[in-house]
């Protein structure tokens, strides 16, 4: 078997201010402008084999 490396991208948390009545219209608000935004990157999965050092031991 070979051995991969794969990266793991992904998005980052924030916190954001708003103003609503409720703690759930607060978040109902909040959800509406992330789903309308374009800052959402998702995640992305990368693998590439990995190569053995020169140096390890035997």
């Amino acid at each position: 078997m070979k051995t991969y490396e794969v990266t793991i991208t992904e998005t980052l948390q924030k916190t954001v201010e708003v103003e609503a009545n409720s703690r759930l219209e607060a978040e109902a608000l909040v959800e509406s402008r992330w789903n309308n935004s374009d800052s959402f990157v998702g995640v992305d999965f990368s693998a590439r084999t990995k190569e053995r050092s020169r140096d390890y031991e035997r």
